[in-house]
């Protein structure tokens, strides 16, 4: 059965993001890209001044590892897995085509694919062996297997797959968003300065849309550059522009849902120099939301009561999806 991202989901991946940025505290961290990340000078020149990111992470599809189905309109180009991702594209007459994805631990993601172009599926999960399945949709829920492949995917670093565009943050070196995140970064001083300035940005610049939250399609994939041009989206157009700029500027992200107990929840996991990843900075448990300081990740062998509660208890979390 076809999973969806449902308007719960949706607007819990929305709220998360908005708190995390709304309320993040750490000290300044300013990542500087890995090899092949691409990192340009800072426009300012200043030492204190960000290092702005000009050559970005972007998908290609070479055509060195090239898988078809039988008359060639579905196309999965696999030549850069150990950069974390495939690029699926689909010609042919169907009107939607998933991509399924099993990582090394048996878990299935779903990924829409808009057709007509080449769309970035992800391998979100690290180093190991990979299913991908390419669906055809054929009427109601039944779909047909047009391609089918196990891949072996050891990644340069862990970070890739959260450094490169995906169906719910897209874009491209001359996109909008990419262009405005620069423009931002130019003016500031570190990357929590960034963050916070890419909050901002956002929400003083997009209104949210209550009619069109009101009927949201299934399976819709948000457009960040759109989402700038109108000045409004829902949760997720909101959560597609933030990720577009923080991840074009070299900040590994990660956006996650699943389950804690019974209740749904939503939580969003950053990395940093001095902290490494920060797992669960914010959570969703279904009925209120809580922020996780990210200062405390440093702490985790305090014996302190609090702290433990404030990070959370992982054995109590079922990861459903991560992009």
């Amino acid at each position: 059965m076809k999973k969806r991202i449902n308007k719960k989901m949706i607007t819990a991946l929305c709220m998360l993001v908005t708190l995390l940025l709304s309320q993040l505290c750490l000290s300044g961290c300013d990542r500087g890209t890995d090899d092949g990340g691409g990192s340009g000078g800072s426009s300012g020149g200043s030492t204190s001044s960000r290092t702005t990111v000009t050559d970005f992470k972007m998908p290609e599809a070479s055509g060195t590892t090239v898988f078809q189905n039988a008359d060639g309109t579905l196309i999965m180009d696999a030549s850069h897995t150990e950069s974390g991702y495939v690029l699926v594209k689909y010609t042919g007459s169907s009107d939607k085509i998933q991509v399924q994805v099993t990582d090394p631990s048996g878990v299935r993601t779903p990924y829409p694919v808009e057709i007509g172009d080449y769309e970035v599926v992800s391998f979100v999960k690290g180093n190991g062996t990979y299913q991908v399945d390419c669906l055809e949709h054929i009427s109601g829920t039944s779909y047909a297997v047009g391609i089918s492949e196990t891949l072996d995917v050891q990644l340069t670093d862990e970070f890739q797959p959260f450094l490169y565009p995906n169906q719910y943050s897209d874009y491209k070196a001359d996109s909008a968003c990419v262009k405005k995140g620069m423009e931002i970064s130019d003016d500031s001083s570190d990357d929590i300065d960034y963050i916070t300035k890419v909050y901002h940005y956002v929400t003083e610049n997009i209104t949210y849309d209550e009619a069109f939250a009101a009927n949201i399609p299934a399976n819709y994939i948000p457009n960040p550059d759109a989402t700038m041009s109108s000045g409004k989206g829902i949760c997720l157009d909101y959560a597609s522009v933030t990720l577009a700029m923080l991840r074009s500027q070299g900040i590994p992200t990660k956006l996650e849902v699943g389950y804690s107990g019974q209740a749904y929840h939503a939580w969003i996991s950053v990395w940093t120099e001095e902290t490494g990843w920060i797992d669960k900075v914010i959570q969703f448990n279904g009925d209120e939301w809580t922020l996780v300081d990210p200062t405390l990740g440093a702490n985790q062998n305090n014996d302190d009561d609090s702290l433990r509660q404030y990070i959370g208890d992982g054995s109590n979390y079922t990861l459903q999806f991560e992009y």
